[in-house]
């Protein structure tokens, strides 16, 4: 880590061996951590205490862990980078990942894992969690501004908004993430493998490259007019996607 200041993490899991075995791995990298191991335990931590990351087990008893995000996302502070949130599960069925990402997670590992993949996912929802470096008037547009009738789309990397057909449009940290790298590459086609490595800073030995697809598809249904004839975000068939302005 770069900053002498340790970034703080929440472990939220019931089993008192998994929190003691994740605390000692993050620590061991150099992080400041907290543990909790019921739901309203976490949202007690959170609301007191706003940790940099929050590492969420989602079969929690009483507050389940997709209610805690659910909350966490319901009530993020005005104008604040959403808090990152890292999905543990012993389910490793696709349905179940997707649920935990349309509820806002950034990452979902299933257990069992090693607390150095842990750590490595970490570190990478960390940095993409880091406010952009624009200038603060900063912004990309494809079609005309957020005020003009018939608007199109428009991007505010500085306090990273998305207009669409003048008005804005609520996005996931990840589905603005996908969205902004696309936009700052127009008509450059990407694999699903690419777009992994460069918004989620994974691989397909970690990570399902269908992640990817359901966060365009999501990005499309927010954005486009038909989602099923879109006019910016385009397939490219057998190859990946690409962003047209």
């Amino acid at each position: 880590m770069t900053d002498s200041t340790p970034r703080h993490i929440l472990v939220v899991d019931d089993d008192n061996r998994v929190r003691t075995l994740l605390s000692w791995q993050l620590e061991a990298e150099g992080f400041a951590v907290q543990c909790a191991a019921d739901g309203a335990e976490a949202l007690d931590h959170i609301g007191r205490d706003r940790p940099d990351l929050v590492i969420l087990d989602l079969s929690l008893p009483g507050v389940g862990g997709l209610d805690v995000l659910r909350s966490v996302r319901q009530h993020e502070p005005a104008g604040a980078m959403p808090l990152p949130v890292i999905i543990l599960s012993g389910r490793s069925g696709e349905t179940d990942r997707i649920v935990g990402l349309d509820f806002g997670a950034d990452d979902y590992l299933i257990k069992p894992f090693s607390p150095g993949e842990l750590a490595a996912r970490v570190r990478s929802v960390l940095r993409r969690a880091r406010p952009p470096a624009v200038q603060p008037d900063g912004s990309g547009g494809f079609g005309p501004g957020p005020a003009s009738p018939g608007a199109g789309l428009r991007i505010n990397e500085a306090a990273r908004e998305v207009f669409a057909r003048g008005r804005p449009v609520d996005l996931t940290a990840r589905e603005y993430d996908l969205l902004a790298f696309l936009a700052r590459h127009p008509r450059q086609v990407f694999t699903r493998a690419q777009l992994l490595r460069s918004v989620w800073d994974s691989e397909a030995a970690w990570q399902s490259e269908a992640t990817v697809t359901e966060h365009v598809h999501r990005l499309r249904v927010k954005l486009e007019d038909d989602p099923a004839r879109p006019r910016w975000l385009h397939t490219v068939r057998g190859v990946g996607y690409r962003m047209d302005a």
